[in-house]
């Protein structure tokens, strides 16, 4: 079974990543603009982002989501 990511134009992927790494977007905007839930949304980075680069972004996600309640 492919994913939703698998059906996007590279354009979109980048603003996706751009959007992910902005700590200002939320996944719900990304879900409600591209339609990728938060896992579509953390494999696509998975794929598209260095190996370190991706896990300091799970690392930054995660430590502001346990400072902020409406976080990512």
């Amino acid at each position: 079974m492919s994913s939703p990511a698998e059906s996007l134009a590279p354009a979109d992927v980048d603003a996706i990543v751009a959007m992910a790494l902005s700590d200002h977007v939320p996944f719900d905007t990304i879900a409600a603009e591209y339609g990728l839930a938060e896992k579509d949304v953390k494999a696509l980075m998975r794929a598209t982002l260095k190996p370190a680069s991706y896990r300091r972004w799970r690392a930054r996600v995660r430590r502001f989501s346990d400072r902020r309640e409406h976080y990512k």
